[in-house]
């Protein structure tokens, strides 16, 4: 299944794709709502609720408001290859918070205090089910789904110290969508960035050091995963800022991330109000 988030007159609702047409899953106001409900699977299959073609559809975050948004940095050699450090041990392990998120299709604020606002793409982990310590061999049944998640990161708060919290969640900054595709009907796919046209970044969301599954077990250690949380599992190699001369996002530049079997994330750049 495909679920996302939509915007409506009356607000937010959860909704199933069944080719171009979206129907309501009756009383739930988002997807992380709906993944909240124990038989939530259930629920969005049987769902018969009103009907909105996709075209033109306004979607929100596929999770607008996630518990938890926990993303992984240096798990693609490419880009640890790229940014000059060595293969880690363990994951290296940061935050975004959800004021961060934004639709598929919203504009990306380039804030007025950075200069050097990067791209990274990201295959996103949703999670579909408590749990705590959680085996590895166990994790797949804790994994709802994947979505499409850039990453979007300001290099000069990042590297003004070792913690890199302050420089990867800006306000409307971090494109999260467009769907959940649930887990049975995604095995990877190539993951690719393109500024105005022109590819940047082109991996096979496989290639990593640290698997989703693995990364469900190992935050699971240390923090309960609730249903909604989201894992966001690095980015390939191709980041503006190691290009030589370094890139970065201009205002009015459109910014495509997409994932096989997963779908695209547009988003054109703007100067923040």
């Amino acid at each position: 299944m495909r679920l996302l988030t939509l915007r409506t007159a009356n607000g937010t609702r959860a909704v199933r794709q069944d080719g171009d047409t979206l129907t309501e899953i009756d009383g739930f106001t988002d997807v992380g709502e709906l993944l909240r409900s124990a038989d939530w699977e259930a629920t969005a299959k049987a769902a018969n609720g009103a009907k909105h073609p996709l075209k033109g559809a306004d979607l929100d975050a596929v999770v607008p408001s996630p518990g938890k948004i926990i993303c992984v940095g240096h798990n693609y050699r490419n880009h640890i290859k790229e940014m000059g450090r060595e293969v880690p041990e363990f994951p290296t392990l940061f935050a975004k918070y959800q004021e961060s998120l934004i639709g598929p299709n919203d504009d990306l604020a380039l804030p007025q205090e950075s200069s050097t606002v990067d791209w990274e793409s990201e295959l996103a982990v949703v999670i579909g089910k408590k749990g705590r310590r959680i085996a590895e061999a166990d994790a797949a049944d804790h994994i709802a789904g994947y979505a499409v998640l850039n990453d979007v990161s300001m290099r000069d708060y990042q590297f003004r110290t070792i913690q890199w919290l302050q420089g990867k969640t800006w306000e409307k900054s971090t494109p999260f969508g467009p769907a959940l595709v649930t887990k049975d009907e995604f095995s990877g796919g190539l993951m690719t960035t393109a500024v105005d046209g022109e590819i940047q970044q082109s991996t096979p969301t496989n290639d990593v050091v640290f698997t989703p599954e693995f990364l469900v077990s190992y935050i699971s250690t240390i923090i309960t995963l609730n249903p909604g949380d989201v894992i966001a599992t690095g980015t390939p190699g191709g980041v503006g800022h190691a290009q030589d001369p370094k890139r970065y996002l201009q205002e009015g530049q459109i910014l495509v991330t997409t994932i096989e079997g997963l779908g695209e994330l547009k988003n054109r750049v703007v100067k923040e109000a």
